[in-house]
């Protein structure tokens, strides 16, 4: 029994075996540095100045196709003047001041149209945008009343207003309303999730989500449907003036039509592309501004 004892307590005196030495772990691949690309002012000041140039090349074709065909006589005066007499006219219009009366007139047609629609248009998307229940019960007729054109509604619009200017800024509210009453309804469904998940983790209540989650994200999608919306209203101010009324770019149109007077035609649609022009870019900077910084969920077919 002693013997016994004596040899496990033999045992757990027992030295242990050397551990083996334990090898060197090879290194971590090392991650490829990354190339950063220093873009010269030099060759970006190139790059914009290629894109302004390629910008201009297809309306100086174009120009340059009028001029050969009018003095080539490939065109009749009859059909399209050529540009010298269209730039004439429009000096001529400029130094009377008919051009400013007429401009001053639309713009402040489609300026009043414009904002009565827009005004509508986000107050109806915000009611919509707000309560399911609202946009169960109206965006079905809106969708279905929205594919009636602005022509379509002149006869009915006539009856109610007669020809002065009510039935202007009403046909102008109407092209307006669609786009922005839209364009704000889609802003509040692409609010996301994610965002009022955590407001609603925060115990935000019902306002505060509404003004300081959906509202701030869905900025920038209701200035896109005002942008769109004024390209509406522009367009739709032409044709309401091509067809009742006595002052205005759509009324020198339709008046030079009536005295076969192409020039004085071109040059009234040369202002109303030129103005329309302007204003879209000057929406698009401040568009640019409030996007700023957010992802872009276009892309552009390579």
């Amino acid at each position: 029994m002693a013997r016994t004892t004596a040899q496990v307590l033999d045992r757990q005196h027992i030295p242990a075996k050397p551990l083996a030495p334990v090898k060197r772990l090879p290194p971590s691949p090392s991650r490829a540095p990354r190339r950063v690309t220093v873009v010269n002012s030099g060759t970006a000041w190139r790059t914009r100045t290629a894109n302004v140039v390629l910008a201009w090349l297809l309306p100086i074709a174009l120009l340059g196709l009028w001029y050969l065909g009018t003095e080539r006589g490939w065109l009749s005066e009859q059909v399209l003047p050529p540009p010298a007499f269209v730039y004439q006219t429009l000096h001529d219009l400029i130094s009377s001041g008919d051009l400013w009366m007429n401009a001053s007139a639309s713009l402040q047609r489609v300026l009043v149209g414009f904002l009565i629609g827009s005004t509508l248009g986000i107050t109806l998307g915000l009611a919509m945008g707000l309560s399911k229940t609202v946009e169960d019960y109206v965006l079905p007729t809106f969708n279905a009343l929205v594919q009636i054109p602005v022509l379509g509604w002149m006869p009915f619009a006539l009856l109610l207003f007669g020809i002065g200017e009510p039935l202007k800024y009403v046909l102008i509210a109407h092209a307006a309303l669609v786009p922005v009453t839209l364009c704000t309804l889609q802003a509040f469904h692409e609010v996301p999730k994610r965002l009022l998940e955590v407001g609603r983790a925060y115990g935000f209540s019902q306002r505060q989500i509404v003004t300081d989650i959906v509202l701030p994200s869905a900025v920038a999608p209701i200035f896109t449907g005002l942008r769109l919306g004024f390209t509406k209203a522009w367009l739709s101010l032409v044709v309401v003036e091509l067809l009742a009324s006595s002052e205005g770019l759509g009324y020198l149109i339709a008046y030079g039509r009536q005295l076969f007077q192409l020039d004085l035609v071109m040059a009234a649609v040369v202002v109303v592309g030129t103005i329309g022009l302007l204003i879209d870019r000057g929406f698009e900077f401040i568009e640019r501004r409030l996007n700023r910084g957010r992802p872009s969920k276009t892309g552009r077919l390579a």
